[in-house]
């Protein structure tokens, strides 16, 4: 195939399959991207041979879900599904096939969720046109950007819950419009979203915040009726009003969606969290001072509303962790310039700085767009790294330690604490010379009789 640059190992296992008198081709999202000039991230073949006969064929192959026809062969190293044209069961459970049965390659196509996702690929053959299997008018609805079901919305949408999602998440990633009925019957079902697995939603959610469209898909969700349900604490934001002159873009939900649109690519997970809920305490906060809304104590509630929600999605305990630190302090760049030198430094020099940085941006450009304390925190950072290199301790290290405290005679207990703090501020404030100098201002200032 001239036009298109296929995966070797895809088509040798393809290849083999047919060398053994089976049909198999490629199918579903590589197609797609192939069709769409992209480059596919994952290449799947799906096959008349069943999970016993694709075993025989390939040196190492496991089950992932033989009972659905599922395969993955690992003998290239790169893990590639191999799945059996099937049709599926009842779906009891509003997720998976209560059982399948082995069908034909048209019958398989007809069970899948969207059209796009429904084309086919004989690789054999001399042009990706010439090749291309479309059953259910996938390249039509690629080429007018629209994403629609195969079949029924609401038969698709019954079968597997996790569907509306996928529906949202593959409209904002490719930009495409959600066909009508599509979209309705998402309206219809999305309180049957909840019975998915939590830890399901969430990794949908997640690729969705990390996705090249956030703020579309959290519309999306929004307008679907699917965010009410998922995270009805965000939904909470829409219509709620904030002060012109420090907002001029909007609600509190759609500086949100502004804030993730602002927010840096290829940061960690903890950074999109915190800016979808850094302001979701201003809902329950609201009040009015004539006729300007007030947040008073936003940011500590939003700590509360934050964890809780966090926990309830089941997120990682380090992530919860970082973007309930970015929320806490979000709101502490205003008061920069303010600080004497040894607190700035603290604020600046503590762990992920980088991501309080980057929301402090997201949440600036997203709302009044000045950048002053942004830019006044990166020009102390760099500061600090000249400053370090003059002397012969960097600040982010302390140069009067615990261990040092007990060489000098001190028992551990409250006072430690004190003498820690104290030598460090004086350190950052640029106070001491050496690490002699530091232990003689500790001699000085905590005589051993006041330990």
């Amino acid at each position: 195939m001239k036009d298109v640059r296929l995966d070797s190992n895809a088509l040798e296992i393809v290849h083999r399959l047919r060398d053994a008198g089976f049909e198999a081709l490629l199918v579903g999202g590589c197609v797609r991207d192939l069709v769409m000039g992209n480059d596919p991230k994952d290449w799947d073949i799906a096959t008349s041979a069943t999970p016993d006969q694709i075993k025989r064929l390939f040196r190492r192959c496991r089950s992932v879900g033989a009972h659905f026809g599922v395969m993955m062969v690992t003998e290239f190293g790169t893990p590639y599904e191999v799945a059996t044209f099937r049709t599926d069961g009842c779906y009891s459970d509003g997720r998976r096939p209560e059982s399948v049965e082995f069908a034909t390659m048209e019958e398989d196509i007809r069970r899948r969720d969207f059209t796009l996702n429904g084309l086919m690929l004989d690789p054999a053959a001399d042009s990706l046109s010439a090749g291309l299997i479309d059953l259910v008018g996938g390249k039509a609805d690629i080429e007018r950007k629209v994403l629609r079901t195969i079949g029924n919305p609401d038969d698709r949408f019954r079968e597997d819950h996790l569907r509306m999602l996928r529906a949202v998440r593959f409209a904002a990633r490719l930009g495409f419009r959600v066909e009508c009925e599509t979209f309705e019957s998402i309206r219809r079902n999305a309180p049957a979203i909840k019975e998915i697995a939590t830890e399901r939603i969430t990794m949908e959610l997640d690729l969705m915040l990390r996705g090249e469209n956030p703020a579309r898909a959290f519309l999306l969700l929004s307008e679907s009726k699917l965010l009410a349900e998922v995270l009805p604490e965000v939904e909470a934001m829409r219509e709620v009003p904030q002060p012109v002159q420090f907002h001029p873009e909007g609600d509190v939900f759609v500086h949100t969606l502004l804030a993730l649109e602002y927010a840096q690519p290829g940061g960690p997970e903890s950074l999109y969290w915190a800016c979808l809920l850094h302001d979701v305490g201003k809902p329950p906060t609201l009040e009015w001072d004539g006729e300007r809304p007030r947040f008073s104590g936003h940011d500590a509630l939003g700590v509360t509303m934050a964890d809780e929600l966090m926990h309830r999605m089941k997120l990682p305990g380090k992530t919860i962790e970082v973007a309930k630190s970015l929320i806490a302090q979000h709101q502490k760049f205003m008061y920069l310039k303010e600080m004497r030198k040894a607190k700035l430094r603290r604020f600046l020099l503590q762990d992920h700085f980088d991501l309080h940085l980057a929301l402090h941006y997201a949440d600036c450009q997203s709302s009044h767009g000045k950048l002053g304390n942004y830019v006044f925190a990166k020009e102390q950072l760099e500061q600090i790294a000249r400053d370090d290199e003059k002397t012969v301790v960097p600040a982010k290290t302390r140069i009067v330690t615990g261990d040092d405290l007990v060489a000098l005679g001190y028992r551990p207990g409250p006072v430690f604490k004190e003498i820690l703090e104290a030598a460090y501020d004086v350190q950052l404030e640029g106070g001491f010379e050496s690490k002699e100098a530091a232990i003689l201002f500790v001699k000085e200032k905590f005589p051993l009789t006041a330990s």
